[in-house]
C-alpha cells in the first residue's frame, strides 16, 4: 500500500500553509514527520485522511485519488488525532463498539485490539476515568480496529509514562513491518527509536527527506575544544577546513568541519604550533534533535 503527495499546497485565507509539498510512503515503512509548531504537520494530515481538501496538487493512496475515492480510502486508512475527541461517558468497550459498527468489523476484533493495545486491565472502565496515556491507547485502538492499510498518528505517544511509551513504541514497529506508518512527534528520541526515515517541514516546505542514519551521517562534524587561554576567531579560521566556529563560554569553542576525517589531531597540532594548550577536546556525536533545530532554526 503506497501513499503518494503531489505538489500539494494549502491555503486558509491568504495564509500559505503548505507549499508545493510533495512525498511518497511505502509498505514496510515507520516515518517520522516533524517540524516546528505552525509548520503545516497536523494541515498535512488532516488532508490524507480526507478531513479537509487540499487547495493545489493531488493525494494519492495505493494509486487512488483521494478526491474522487474519499470513501474507499478512508477504508485503508487508520487516523490517531492530536487532540483525541473520543466519548468520556462510554466505556471503553462500548466506545469500540461503536466504531466498529460504523466500519462493519467483526466483534472479536475489538478483544483483539484492546490486548495489542494493552487496555486489557481498563477494557471495563469508563473512557472518562482513564488516565490521558490510556485514552490514547483507546484511540489507537479505535485506529486500528478496521485493521487499514495505512496509519496516520498525530502525537501518539503524548501523556505515556517510560513503560507505556515502551510498549507503544514496540506496538508502533511491529505495525509499520505489514503497514504503512507516518507519525508526528516532537519527541526525538521517540523518532529515532521507532522510525527509520524522517521527513522535516518547516514553514510549509519540506527542508529533509531522508532516512535517519544517512541524514546524521550528512552532518557536518563538531568538534568541541577548551583552550588555557582567550583565542580569537580570527586565529581559529586558519584550520583546515573549519566550516563554522561558535564560543560557547569562556574558552570553549564548537568548531564544524566539511570533511569526514577526525580532526582532533590536527586541532591539537594547530594549538601546539600557536604556543596553547588543549585542556579538553571531544567529538560532538550529531543527534537528530541538532540537525531539527538547524534545519528549523
Amino acid at each position: 500500500m503506497s501513499l503518494e503527495v503531489s505538489n500539494v499546497s494549502k491555503y486558509y485565507a491568504t495564509q500559505k500553509a503548505l507549499n508545493q509539498v510533495s512525498f511518497n510512503l511505502n509498505k514496510g515503512e515507520v516515518v517520522g514527520f516533524l517540524g516546528p509548531n505552525g509548520a503545516g504537520k497536523s494541515t498535512m494530515m488532516k488532508m490524507i485522511t480526507t478531513y479537509i481538501e487540499a487547495s493545489e496538487g493531488n493525494i494519492r493512496v495505493d494509486a487512488q485519488n483521494i478526491k474522487d475515492n474519499t470513501l474507499e480510502v478512508k477504508k485503508k486508512i487508520g487516523y490517531l488525532p492530536e487532540h483525541n475527541p473520543i466519548y468520556l461517558d462510554l466505556f471503553v468497550k462500548e466506545y469500540l463498539q461503536f466504531h466498529a459498527n460504523i466500519h462493519q468489523v467483526r466483534k472479536e476484533r475489538i478483544n483483539e485490539v484492546i490486548n495489542l493495545v494493552g487496555l486489557t486491565p481498563e477494557q471495563n472502565k469508563k473512557v472518562g476515568q482513564l488516565s490521558k496515556g490510556y485514552r490514547q491507547r483507546v484511540g489507537l485502538a479505535a485506529a486500528l480496529l478496521h485493521d487499514p492499510e495505512i496509519l496516520i498518528l498525530d502525537e501518539p505517544t503524548t501523556g505515556l509514562d517510560p513503560n507505556q511509551l515502551a510498549d507503544i513504541r514496540e506496538l508502533i514497529k511491529n505495525i509499520g513491518k505489514t503497514k504503512t506508518v507516518l507519525l508526528s512527534t516532537h519527541i526525538m528520541q521517540e523518532v529515532e527509536a521507532m522510525c527509520n526515515r524522517v521527513i522535516i517541514i518547516n514553514k510549509g516546505n519540506i527542508v529533509a527527506d531522508k532516512q535517519i542514519a544517512e541524514l546524521l551521517k550528512e552532518q557536518a562534524q563538531i568538534i568541541e575544544v577548551e583552550f588555557d587561554v582567550r583565542v580569537e576567531e580570527q586565529l581559529l579560521k586558519q584550520i583546515d577546513h573549519v566550516r563554522t566556529i561558535k564560543n560557547i563560554g569562556d574558552n570553549i569553542w564548537h568548531l564544524s568541519f566539511d570533511t569526514d576525517q577526525d580532526m582532533r589531531s590536527l586541532i591539537f597540532d594547530f594549538a601546539q604550533v600557536n604556543g596553547l594548550r588543549t585542556l579538553q577536546l571531544k567529538q560532538k556525536v550529531n543527534s537528530l534533535e541538532q540537525l531539527f533545530r538547524n534545519l528549523t532554526a
